[in-house]
């Protein structure tokens, strides 16, 4: 007979025992909250474009389940699978990412996309978690061994996957991307001279994107104009947050997503204040605060440098995307279409976000480490 006891030996019960419950509650709450503003965010949206009222909302609900099962497979795994899974998937990741180059289409200037039947792929929404496990066993294994070119063979990979991103070109994801690897390197043991030697290098990075790149330099001039001069998606952000107030307007009482096109991805945040108020809003931003600090609080207790590097940069990474579609709805800086993690409309994201906190949930697991700390 099945049992959930202690010291029942199947696979869910030991899962159930060891797996970080302080994770697991916070994601699956995201994951319901984003249902709930999917309900109230998409159907204006689908109208407008011709669909169905509940289009989106019955795409989003076939995927969540799919992705939460998962992430809580991914999660049933030890640290030396996760170490292989998360090699086999950067490389499937990469190559799609260079796929994209030669068969994506394009969509706001940009070729991020691959076409599946019923189904479009976002490849740069896989490197990130993928990319963060690989780049922490490199670094790991380069801490443990000198004359293991871990930190070479780390750059090498960094610099083919800025570049296949830039080429899209997908500058958010790139920030991301560096910032991760940056944090990465800073827990690893970089010195302070090449720490700031690699602060002028993203500075300079960053002066490129904005003169090189039509789009980047027209977002950063919009985030610097004045209030009469803002994008109209972010002027009307604003009016929602205003409208929302404290307590909000009321389910399906907003107009910010009559208005605004990405109502159901870039700025679902907005209508998140606009209908239940400033109260909902620092709750969700509560929870992502809680992934990420709990997170690095418990992978810190380990004494294994490839937990804390693998888990301080996924949990950062969930982060600051969170950060910068947070920020760029309620105008602290330059608009980037980024989603809101399990909270946007989106499959790539939702199954890309799933892999990554599946890898988490495994990697921060009690008791079940131990044993493969040296293994691959």
């Amino acid at each position: 007979m099945f049992s959930f006891s202690r010291n029942s030996r199947n696979i869910l019960s030991n899962w159930w025992w060891t797996i970080d419950k302080v994770l697991l509650v916070s994601i699956t709450l995201i994951i319901l909250i984003g249902i709930f503003l999917n309900f109230s965010s998409s159907p204006a949206v689908a109208q407008r474009i011709g669909y169905g009222s509940f289009h989106f909302v019955k795409r989003q609900l076939l995927f969540i389940p799919i992705a939460y099962g998962l992430m809580v497979f991914i999660s049933m795994q030890r640290l030396k699978n996760i170490r292989r899974i998360a090699i086999v998937g950067y490389i499937i990741a990469l190559i799609l990412l260079a796929l994209t180059l030669f068969m994506g289409y394009e969509t706001k200037g940009a070729s991020r996309w691959i076409r599946l039947p019923g189904f479009s792929l976002q490849p740069s929404e896989f490197i990130k978690p993928t990319f963060a496990v690989v780049a922490a066993w490199l670094f790991d294994g380069q801490i443990k061994d000198k004359d293991f070119p871990g930190n070479i063979i780390s750059t090498i990979l960094y610099m083919i996957t800025v570049s296949l991103l830039i080429l899209q070109p997908d500058i958010g994801m790139t920030i991301v991307v560096t910032l991760i690897w940056g944090f990465q390197l800073f827990l690893s043991g970089l010195s302070l001279t090449l720490i700031f030697g690699l602060g002028i290098a993203f500075v300079l990075m960053a002066a490129v994107a904005y003169f090189s790149f039509d789009h980047v330099h027209d977002r950063v001039q919009q985030f610097l104009s004045s209030d009469g001069e803002l994008s109209f998606q972010v002027r009307k952000s604003l009016e929602a947050f205003e409208n929302g107030s404290i307590f909000g307007k009321g389910p399906g009482e907003g107009v910010v997503k009559l208005h605004i096109p990405d109502a159901h991805t870039d700025f679902i945040f907005a209508v998140a204040g606009e209908e239940f108020g400033i109260i909902l809003c620092l709750i969700i931003v509560a929870l992502f605060a809680t992934i990420v600090i709990h997170s690095l609080f418990v992978s810190m207790k380990e004494n294994n440098m490839f937990i804390l590097l693998a888990a301080g940069a996924i949990s950062a990474s969930f982060g600051l995307q969170a950060i910068i579609n947070i920020a760029s709805t309620i105008h602290l800086m330059p608009t980037k279409g980024m989603t809101l993690p399990f909270i946007s409309y989106g499959g790539s994201s939702l199954l890309a976000t799933a892999f990554g906190m599946g890898m988490l949930l495994a990697i921060t697991r009690k008791n079940v480490n131990a044993e493969d700390k040296d293994d691959f």
